[in-house]
């Protein structure tokens, strides 16, 4: 197993190892004690998530306030999507930065998103399955959405024919009016 530190280094990119062979592949996706050693250490992971979505879905910017704040473990494992996460800690010297990475089942990789990131992601192949593990439980009345094309932002989305947004993601708030 790989891990790399993205251009906001709390966010880190993990590549697997993976045996191959004629019969196929295999590749341990988590290891508890790896993480702790080489992510973080008190890491405590409480649900596991599972989407299927189409060609030009955006789903995000989405993120949990305290105390239900969550880290995110997320991976594709049937096509690719460009992953997004914005640091939203106000005393961070990333805050309102933003690192994207390709995930796909062809290379693998997962993603960490620590507590303190809103996390999105678009659809670039005709479907994709995407999991991810969080450090807490999921709570509506804690979730918030920041909009997906904030100009103070400025993520740099790929381009595709059409995007499909649902309502609240296109309703998400400013990043300049998020809790500081």
């Amino acid at each position: 197993m790989n891990i790399f530190p993205t251009a906001i280094p709390d966010v880190k990119v993990i590549e697997p190892t993976i045996f191959s062979d004629t019969r196929g592949y295999f590749y341990e996706s988590f290891n508890l004690n790896k993480f702790q050693d080489h992510v973080q250490s008190d890491i405590n992971f409480v649900q596991d998530n599972h989407s299927l979505s189409s060609y030009g879905t955006l789903r995000g910017m989405h993120y949990q306030v305290d105390p239900f704040a969550q880290g995110k473990l997320v991976r594709v494992v049937q096509g690719e999507v460009f992953d997004v996460a914005v640091d939203i800690r106000p005393d961070a010297p990333t805050f309102g930065k933003w690192v994207g990475e390709l995930i796909s089942s062809g290379n693998k990789k997962q993603l960490w998103i620590p507590p303190g990131f809103a996390h999105g992601f678009l659809v670039l192949s005709e479907s994709a399955e995407f999991l991810y593990k969080t450090t807490n439980f999921y709570s509506p009345s804690h979730e918030q959405c920041i909009r997906w094309d904030d100009p103070d932002l400025d993520i740099k989305w790929p381009t595709v024919e059409k995007l499909i947004i649902s309502n609240k993601d296109q309703n998400g708030k400013l990043f300049k009016t998020i809790k500081k």
